[in-house]
């Protein structure tokens, strides 16, 4: 005589083999904020990683301050004072350095694969990339600022515009992570990033008002460093901090609105950089 099947016999055995639902995870704030204290761990385990931005905008500060500043003429203004917001905005620049090599070496370890097989969301990677790589600016920035002051750097404005022409300086320095997550996401190797990163934004930086006025240039050079976004960056900073007089009316338009040309330069490119960023990133991590 054949056994009476059991009815619960499936339902027991499809239950106790039945894979459990993934969890939804934490939200997304705590996610970002894990990310954060991870990227800022390694700062603390390697503080050599500060380089960038504590030894080497000091040493710019003081061979431009002390070594060329008597060499380089400013009209109406101290070149001390005009000399620090453009060494400011050169160190954001640099930060794109940071997100790029750090994305990149994440990606080729596997880190970026391992976060994926946890309950967060993608966008909480970049976005925790972003906030610690401006942290780490910041560092920079403050360092900077008192290394100025040393040297005789003032801010000579209120405390309004004093607060604007740091968020001017941050918001630059946003759109330059993306541009390092481009960078980040679609090269393969540190060594290529750290190439790529140094060729473009180096001369980049130098291509603008940052370390010399672009009157001194030759007429072709002259026209890219006054509408070079740096340029707007820098001389929107100086004018908020008081360091440097409004430039002459035969300069570029840019350069004669510097804070509405910076907000524009900001707003739009990161409108087309950002993108470009998130669909390089999901490129590299796709299945």
């Amino acid at each position: 005589m054949s056994p009476v099947a059991d009815p619960t016999a499936t339902s027991t055995t499809h239950e106790r083999f039945s894979v459990p639902a993934r969890p939804d995870g934490p939200s997304l704030g705590r996610q970002v904020s894990a990310l954060v204290r991870r990227n800022l761990f390694h700062i603390r385990r390697q503080p050599e990683n500060l380089a960038d931005v504590t030894i080497q905008p000091v040493m710019f500060v003081l061979l431009f301050a002390f070594v060329f500043g008597g060499a380089i003429a400013v009209a109406g203004a101290d070149y001390r004072e005009w000399l620090l917001p453009g060494i400011m905005a050169q160190t954001m620049a640099f930060s794109s350095f940071v997100v790029a090599s750090g994305l990149c070496n994440d990606l080729n370890k596997g880190i970026i694969d391992r976060f994926r097989t946890l309950p967060i969301q993608r966008s909480s990677i970049l976005i925790a990339r972003s906030a610690s790589s401006l942290i780490h600016s910041s560092i920079g920035v403050l360092v900077m600022s008192l290394t100025g002051l040393i040297a005789g750097w003032r801010i000579r404005s209120g405390l309004v515009d004093a607060l604007l022409g740091y968020l001017v300086l941050l918001g630059f320095g946003f759109v330059m992570i993306w541009i390092g997550i481009v960078v980040g996401s679609r090269l393969k190797t540190i060594e290529a990033v750290n190439g790529v990163m140094f060729t473009t934004t180096f001369p980049i930086t130098f291509l603008a008002n940052t370390f010399a006025p672009p009157e001194s240039m030759p007429d072709w050079l002259r026209v890219f460093a006054e509408w070079n976004p740096i340029s707007s960056v820098v001389q929107a900073m100086r004018q908020l901090w008081g360091n440097a007089p409004p430039v002459g009316p035969e300069a570029a338009l840019p350069l004669q609105y510097p804070l509405a040309a910076s907000l524009l330069w900001i707003i739009g490119l990161t409108v087309l950089i950002a993108p470009i960023a998130v669909k390089a990133f999901d490129a590299r991590t796709r299945d």
